[in-house]
């Protein structure tokens, strides 16, 4: 902790422990603002000391305290912040791969999971998508297929062949 801020506040290690739980309370955005109230009230603005002192990010802080200055909340869209997955870029693409390679795929021996087992390999399966009309500089690379395959059930191991029993020696 930055002692020269804490001892110029006479700041008490049980206010900073009140204050940042205080905070914890308040929900988003106003939390930011209260940060950033906090921070130029007792630390004079110091977002490093904040940092220090409270453990809370500098970014955070700074959006807190355009927001106090200007008025204006930040929107949060966070639930728009992610990349869309595979599923949702290629729509027909699962249903593609079922129809390429449905027949080559052999179900657990002893049926004890539901799992395919798939004797192509995600080079393979992005190869036979090529030729099957997409373009290979839109289509996912090759880990990203083999995630989608096994997000699909199918998993990316040869098929053990059968192997002969060996002959043992009878005992006499």
């Amino acid at each position: 902790m930055k002692v020269s801020q804490i001892a110029k506040k006479g700041l008490s290690e049980e206010a900073i422990l009140l204050l940042g739980r205080l905070v914890k309370m308040v929900p988003w955005p106003e939390r930011r603002r209260a940060k950033a109230d906090i921070v130029e009230t007792l630390l004079g603005g110091h977002l490093r000391a904040a940092e220090d002192v409270f453990g809370w990010g500098r970014e955070g802080i700074a959006i807190g305290q355009e927001e106090r200055a200007t008025g204006v909340s930040h929107v949060d869209n966070i639930k728009n912040r992610r990349k869309p997955s595979t599923e949702e870029k290629f729509p027909d693409m699962e249903r593609d791969i079922h129809d390429l390679f449905d027949a080559q795929s052999q179900a657990d021996a002893r049926l004890g999971t539901t799992l395919r087992y798939l004797n192509a390999s995600a080079a393979a399966v992005r190869l036979a998508l090529v030729e099957s009309g997409y373009s290979s500089e839109a289509l996912p690379t090759e880990r990203t297929i083999s995630n989608l395959l096994n997000r699909m059930g199918f998993r990316l191991h040869t098929v053990q062949k059968a192997k002969p029993q060996k002959k043992r020696r009878k005992p006499a």
